[in-house]
């Protein structure tokens, strides 16, 4: 008996491997093959929710679990489709598009797409869930726009919403110890104010009038009405779907259905329909050949150390060293004639955005461009790892500059006393505890917090003034801490164009004296990891992306197929991304939005 269940169980298993290994063999068969794009589709496009800027290749996320379309996925995507003559047409649901510099890079896109001949049209349920004035921004790029019957138009305006907790601080016992430069620099005011002071009013109404006049301005051109019939329409509202279609805001009332059947026959006989992102997979993207252009991303926080993203939340840190370690790679690369850096960042640590300027600083010295591009933010240490470059590249909507910095501490004392907590402490060295959360600055450390402002600001427009090639007098009067829009920063001199991807590759075709039709190759630096080396560094094996690791990934390579197939089964367990505090916080985030 004893030999038999021993048999048994030995015959389990191995048919368990041939289970397993045949698996394995008919995926790669399938991978192999692969689908293919259909002879006649209209392209679909979801906008359900913001799209990532960039997800990183180094979690384990991406290992398992479809990583989800960016921002350039989507631009690469209609970019390649204008030139496909088996794309017929583009159709997307609009819910929520994300910030209006990614909106802008939408409606660029679609915009270009549409150029090519092609026919674009959008549509939901309803514009009216809360305000929707960004999403119907992005569909007034579109050739028409739908709503179903039951559905409202609620484009409401711009508004931004900011809480300030200075009397709640008061009362729990916690005191806000911060020191800015200069007076438009807002991130503390949450903390140390009960509602706007005169310059962080000021600014917010100047940036939120910049962007207003840009979503009327689209919309008036897009749908063939003046700006101050877009403006009226717009107090107005909400508006009923009827009275939508009247006022020429809307092509019509329709279902999903009728929708996509009307674009379906039109496309002709056969005609499918085929998700963007599906389309980019089959179809490839454009720009891969020819001379090269490195593409590096600058995204999230910026803080010291290795770059980290969040599987949860999507959340991405500019980890100083990674991005640093990308844009040296660049630089020495021998094929590469310019160097992209997308900036999306909100700031950080001033040391660590330092580390980064420095590299593409010394990127131009080895004679290679640096063209930055600009996402929904690049303002303080975002505007930091951005200012040497060669040329900048915003969209109207881009929140850029707020070149200034704070710095500081919460005294709890106060607060564990209402609690009846007592913390004692031995220290060796006068300032031991400067940054301490138990006791307030002494007099002497005051002024030393002082100057360590004063220091990193006076170094921060002293930068700003020689990257930009304007006396510092002139760049002292648009720092002072203060955010604007990719417009107004244009106007001041911060960027030096308006637009997304596709300007900035211009440009660094422009700068790498490469014709303006010339085939280039974009690649990512570092490149993107494939799933078998995600998971051979989390087994412990080496697999440092500067450097390709071949004898891990062929070991690996086998079980790819496997890893793919298990898409899904990750869910908990990498780490959350808390960001560490840095000194010299290069910080500008906005109030929130709604729109």
């Amino acid at each position: 008996m004893k030999r038999f269940i021993v048999g048994m169980l030995a015959f389990i298993g191995a048919m368990s491997v041939l289970f397993v290994v045949g698996l394995i063999g008919l995926m790669v068969l399938a991978s192999a093959s692969g689908p293919t794009v259909p002879s006649n589709i209209v392209l679909e496009l979801d906008l359900d929710r913001p799209l990532p800027e960039h997800v990183s290749g180094d979690s384990l996320a991406s290992a398992f679990g479809e990583d989800p379309p960016t921002v350039r996925d989507v631009v690469d995507a209609l970019e390649k489709a204008g030139q496909d003559p088996r794309v017929k047409s583009l159709v997307a649901r609009i819910e929520n598009p994300g910030s209006p510099a990614a909106a802008q890079e939408l409606r660029d896109a679609v915009k270009a797409f549409r150029a090519t001949g092609k026919k674009a049209v959008a549509y939901t349920d309803t514009f009216g869930a809360d305000n929707t004035t960004i999403a119907y921004y992005v569909a007034s790029a579109f050739d028409e726009i739908y709503i179903q019957p039951s559905g409202d138009l609620s484009i409401t305006g711009l508004a931004f919403e900011t809480p300030f907790a200075r009397d709640a601080f008061e009362k729990l016992g916690v005191k806000p110890r911060f020191h800015k430069r200069a007076e438009y620099k807002n991130a503390i005011n949450t903390y140390t104010e009960q509602g706007y002071n005169a310059p962080h009013r000021e600014a917010t109404e100047r940036f939120t009038q910049s962007l207003f006049g840009q979503v009327v301005r689209g919309i008036a051109e897009d749908r063939g009405l003046t700006e101050d019939a877009v403006r009226a329409l717009i107090d107005k509202a909400p508006l009923f779907g009827p009275e939508a279609v009247e006022a020429k805001l809307l092509d019509g009332l329709r279902y999903r259905d009728e929708v996509l059947g009307e674009l379906k026959k039109e496309a002709g006989d056969g005609a499918e329909l085929l998700y963007v992102h599906k389309y980019l997979e089959r179809a490839g993207r454009p720009h891969v050949s020819g001379d090269t252009i490195a593409l590096v991303y600058g995204v999230g926080g910026v803080t010291r150390g290795k770059s980290q993203s969040n599987p949860l939340s999507s959340e991405e840190a500019m980890g100083a060293d990674s991005v640093a370690a990308a844009l040296r790679k660049a630089a020495e690369d021998s094929r590469v004639k310019a160097i992209l850096f997308r900036v999306d960042s909100p700031g950080g640590s001033y040391v660590a955005s330092d580390t980064v300027r420095r590299e593409v600083q010394r990127a131009r010295e080895a004679g290679k461009p640096v063209i930055v591009t600009m996402g929904t933010y690049a303002a303080s240490g975002g505007y930091f790892v951005a200012m040497d470059a060669d040329r900048i590249v915003a969209q109207p909507g881009t929140i850029t500059g707020s070149i200034g910095v704070y710095d500081g501490k919460f005294v709890t004392e106060g607060f564990w006393e209402k609690l009846g907590v007592n913390f004692d402490t031995v220290a060796a060295g006068k300032n031991a505890t400067m940054n301490g959360s138990d006791a307030d600055y002494t007099p002497e450390q005051e002024a030393r917090a002082e100057a360590a402002v004063e220091r990193i600001y006076a170094d921060f427009t002293k930068r700003a003034a020689a990257g930009r090639k304007m006396p510092l007098e002139k760049l002292q009067e648009v720092a002072k801490g203060r955010a604007w829009t990719g417009e107004d920063a244009l106007a001041h001199g911060l960027v030096d164009a308006l637009g997304g991807y596709p300007k900035a590759l211009a440009l660094a075709k422009e700068l790498a004296k490469l014709p303006a039709d010339a085939r280039v190759r974009v690649e990512e630096y570092p490149r993107r990891k494939r799933g078998s080396e995600v998971l051979s560094e989390l087994l412990g094996q080496t697999g440092d992306n500067s450097e390709d690791d071949a004898a891990s990934v062929s070991a690996l390579a086998p079980w790819a197929p496997l890893m793919e197939a298990t898409r899904g089964v990750y869910m908990l367990g990498a780490r959350l991304g808390v960001f560490e505090r840095q000194r010299g916080a290069l910080y500008a985030p906005m109030p929130e939005p709604s729109w």
